[in-house]
């Protein structure tokens, strides 16, 4: 019977150990590319950098409605996930709407009073730090990002 093949393609002999600096190689190849590239990729990485060389901070905007948020501000950066998929849990398997972190409660509150969205620009509440950490945001697959006023079409 003939040895498993593994996902990545055949797997090599048993007791035959790859030859290293061979043709076909990883090292083989390295060696075969021209000296100035190492030169080129600096180049380009520096180009590609802004002139701080770091990337830039959140543009946040402030918060709408209300005076202090559920929490402090540091928990909310740090656990506002962990937050938001508990009370969703408790809101479809217990039915316990409007509780204390609802996602209503804080699009209402962070909703921006240009767009009326949490969501639709790059500096409203929500995008503009979950484009700076490159986390998807998929609230609002289902979820609308606008607060209630807006969405019932009264203005703020």
């Amino acid at each position: 019977m003939p040895p498993p093949r593994s996902a990545f393609g055949a797997s090599p002999p048993v007791g035959r150990p790859q030859r290293p600096g061979k043709a076909g190689s990883a090292a083989s190849a390295w060696g075969r590319l021209p000296l100035a590239l190492p030169f080129v990729l600096c180049a380009l990485s520096a180009w590609a950098a802004d002139d701080t060389g770091r990337t830039p901070k959140p543009v946040i905007e402030r918060a709408t409605a209300g005076n202090t948020c559920v929490a402090d501000a540091a928990t909310m950066r740090r656990e506002h996930m962990n937050l938001l998929k508990h009370q969703r849990d408790d809101t479809v398997r217990g039915g316990i709407r409007g509780a204390k972190f609802s996602l209503k409660e804080c699009i209402d509150c962070h909703a921006s009073p240009r767009t009326g969205s949490v969501a639709k620009a790059d500096t409203n509440f929500c995008v503009s730090c979950h484009s700076y950490a490159a986390v998807k945001i998929d609230c609002f697959e289902c979820h609308t990002a606008r607060s209630r006023a807006v969405a019932q079409g009264v203005a703020k």
